[in-house]
Formats: structure tokens, C-alpha cells, sequence
């Protein structure tokens, strides 16, 4: 999960109405002409997508045949635009899929299954928690180009300072260490945010989820989800433990603190990875700290997993779906993913893309240790939409306008609308 790409619906707009449909009549391409698709690419326009043009470049230069229409969309829109093109007409022959996209546009029948296609080719080389995350009903509709998840990130200079060695293994260790370090340094010992995806662990920390997708029963509400909110909700009063940030600006809030030295640790994604390094504590990379996030009650750490696929369309003809699975193939090769490494810091999806270049980022590396941590999403299309009712209801719960139970009834009621046949 990253943040929404901020960009003016002109620039959009603007980059929208140059696109062209692979599977359209005004594609331009000739009969004894190279083929060209097109790809709708999420990344940040200004920190990662020159990365992916220039591996663009080098695909075009390798495969004369083939031209590619590099349009970058930004991430908070492209889901809707998507699914608008796709159900009429403009649709991209590629695009870069947020995971949790995956499923809900497989079932609408948008993408194209990709077993046993040339984009699939090296599968076996691809962590299987990620291939399994872009299948839906047995087949799979993506292919892995970056990772993420969540991990505890920390100051190893204030751990230090405060005596501690190592990084907690449990949510109680954390409560325990960051009193420590209030003692010791002055300094909050750990920040939460309020956001539910980053609530994700604590729900896994005690074996559920906010669904039991296999079951079609809603579990945001039962005895395991209480309790797991319960210790989330622990985490924002105690020493060394910092307030809970309601605001619409709580991200670079507790961002900010950590990458300044004001907090010693957080949970967070490595999209930070270059951020973490812009901040004054972290001019030395070796003082950033990666570990599993605490485990629950259960004994257990698990993190959400996050992250991009590419996607063919499905609307497109023979020669263009062809060409995008050639072009999805080379993308995510492990040579483009260590080159897209290397660049942008983000997290390759196979073993052989972590070469010892890439590994040379400590932010890279500690994250790649966590990874086995990371739990694939059920494949239910309505998935990532449940989180929606619980951003509405744990800040309200954190900032004490509504109890644990009435605020995660409100959200049990929620979802209920959301996946109408499932039991509570």
C-alpha cells in the first residue's frame, strides 16, 4: 500500500487523452508495422516513473516489433479510470495493478489469465505468497513487479542509548521498550497510526482477519478482532507511548518524528526507504532498524502484503495481448526488477532480482528479512474495500469519541452492505 500520487486533474487529464487502446481500431499500428500497446504505469511520476521509461526504452531497443505507449496515471485514480476504460472503450493493454485491484477486475472479467503465457514463463522464480495474491478461482491475472509490507522500523542509536540490544518480538516487549526509552532518552519510544491498514498486524497477531473469506463470515467484530484491537488500541496510552494523531495530517506526522529523531520506532512500508534516508537520523543508513512487527497473543507476527502487479487486458486482440505479454516478461525479469531496485528502492518479488548490489541498500535488504512475514489478501474483489468502514471507525475509536465495541459495530454493520452474502 502506498500513498495516493498527488497530481492536478489537468496533468491527467491531459495524460489520459494521449492514450490509446491496444485492443481499439485507432491504434496506429500498420500491417507490416511494429505493434504498439499501451501502458498505464502507477508509480510516482516524479521519483520512480523515470525508472520504468527508461527500462521502457530498453525493451523497444531488444524487441523492434513491438512499440509501448509509456502513459503514467496517478495511483489514486487509476483504479476508477481503469475500470471506467475497461467496461467501454480506451482501456491500456498493461497496467500496473495494485494487489488489491487484482481480483475485483478478474471477476468483472478485464484481465487476462496468464498461466502458461510467456509472461508467466519463469514463475517458479517468484515468491509464491505473491503469485498467490494475484490469483483468483485458480488462475492467476498478474505478475509480481514490487513488494511491500510492513515492518517495525527503529532508531538503533536510541535503542542503544535506552540499553536494548534487540527489537521487541511482542506488542507488550514494545510497550516495555518504549518506557525505557522515554526514561533513558526523553524521547517516545513508538508512534501507531490509526489507519486500518497498519492495524492489519495486530488482527494477524491473533489468527483473524477482518473476514473469513473461505467461511463468507464477517470476523471484524468477534473475540479475536476485539482483542487484537484492544492491544491497538493500548498502543497509543503508556509511557514512551505517543498519542493517538487523528488528523488528515497524521501521516507525515508520525513520519517526520521518525526520520527526525523525535520517535524511535514506528511500523511502516518501504516505500519510506528513501525517505527514512532524507531524515536527520538516518543520514547514516546502518542507524535504520528493520524488524518483523510485533506478534500477538498468538505467539504469531504476521503483516499485510502489498505491493504491484502487471496485468494484460483482456479486451485487446491476439497481436497486442502477444506483445504486452512480451513487454510483461521483460518488466519483470529479474534484471529490470534489480535495475527498478537499485533506482527506486523498492522491493523485488523474486530471489534472484536481490543481487548484491540491490542488497547493498541496508533499507532493501532489512526488508527483504520480513518478508516471509507477509500474508497474502484473500482473493475476495470487495477485500481491500473493507478497510474503508474501519478508516472511518478507528479514529474515532483512538481519539475516544466512540467505544471499542460500538466503533467496530459500526463497522461490522458497514462491511455487511459490502459483501451482502456473508454471515456475521
Amino acid at each position: 500500500m502506498r500513498r495516493g500520487i498527488a497530481a492536478t486533474a489537468l496533468v491527467a487529464s491531459l495524460a489520459l487523452a494521449a492514450t490509446a487502446c491496444g485492443g481499439s481500431d485507432d491504434s496506429g499500428d500498420s500491417a507490416d508495422g511494429p505493434v504498439t500497446i499501451t501502458w498505464w504505469d502507477t508509480s510516482n511520476a516524479t521519483n520512480e516513473a523515470p525508472t520504468y521509461q527508461a527500462l521502457v526504452k530498453e525493451f523497444e531497443a531488444a524487441n523492434k516489433d513491438v512499440k509501448v505507449k509509456y502513459v503514467n496515471v496517478p495511483f489514486d485514480q487509476a483504479q476508477n479510470k481503469f475500470d471506467t476504460a475497461a467496461g467501454s472503450k480506451g482501456a491500456p493493454d498493461v497496467l500496473r495493478s495494485e494487489v488489491g485491484w487484482t481480483p475485483a477486475f478478474a471477476k468483472k472479467g478485464f484481465f487476462l489469465p496468464l498461466d502458461g503465457t510467456e509472461a508467466l514463463a519463469e514463475q517458479a522464480k517468484f515468491k509464491p505468497n505473491l503469485i498467490e495474491q494475484a490469483k483468483y478461482e485458480g488462475k492467476t491475472y498478474g505478475v509480481p513487479i514490487v513488494t511491500d509490507t510492513l515492518a517495525l522500523v527503529y532508531n538503533k542509536a536510541l535503542f542503544a542509548k535506552a540499553g536494548l540490544t534487540e527489537a521487541p518480538k511482542s506488542w507488550d516487549d514494545l510497550k516495555k521498550a518504549a518506557a525505557t526509552i522515554k526514561d533513558k532518552t526523553g524521547v517516545d519510544g513508538y508512534w501507531g497510526s490509526t489507519q486500518a491498514y497498519y492495524a492489519q498486524s495486530f488482527l494477524y497477531g491473533e489468527g483473524t482477519d477482518t473476514v473469513d473469506a473461505e467461511g463468507k463470515k464477517i470476523t471484524v467484530n468477534s473475540a479475536e478482532a476485539k482483542k487484537a484491537y484492544g492491544t491497538w488500541l493500548g498502543m497509543f496510552d503508556g509511557k514512551g507511548l505517543h498519542k493517538a494523531d487523528t488528523t488528515a495530517d497524521a501521516y507525515a506526522h508520525i513520519q517526520d518524528a521518525f526520520v527526525n529523531g523525535k520517535v524511535a520506532a514506528i511500523v511502516q512500508g518501504p516505500w519510506e526507504i528513501t525517505n527514512f534516508y532524507k531524515g536527520s537520523a538516518f543520514t547514516d543508513k546502518s542507524n535504520l532498524g528493520i524488524a518483523t512487527v510485533p506478534a500477538g497473543s498468538t505467539g504469531e507476527a504476521g503483516a499485510p502484503t502489498g505491493g504491484h502487479n502487471l496485468s494484460v487486458y483482456a479486451g485487446s486482440d491476439a497481436a497486442h495481448q502477444k506483445a504486452a505479454l512480451k513487454f510483461v516478461n521483460f518488466m519483470t525479469s529479474a534484471k529490470s526488477q534489480a535495475a527498478v531496485a537499485q533506482k527506486n528502492s523498492t522491493l523485488p518479488t523474486r530471489d534472484d532480482a536481490y543481487t548484491a548490489e540491490v542488497k547493498a541498500d541496508p533499507g532493501i535488504a532489512g526488508y527483504q528479512t520480513v518478508l516471509s512475514a507477509a500474508q497474502p489478501r484473500p482473493a475476495l474483489p470487495e477485500y481491500s474495500s473493507l478497510w474503508g468502514p474501519l478508516d472511518t471507525e478507528l479514529p474515532k475509536i483512538a481519539g475516544g469519541k466512540v467505544s471499542l465495541d460500538k466503533g467496530l459495530s459500526n463497522a461490522e454493520t458497514a462491511i455487511a452492505k459490502l459483501v451482502p452474502d456473508f454471515s456475521k
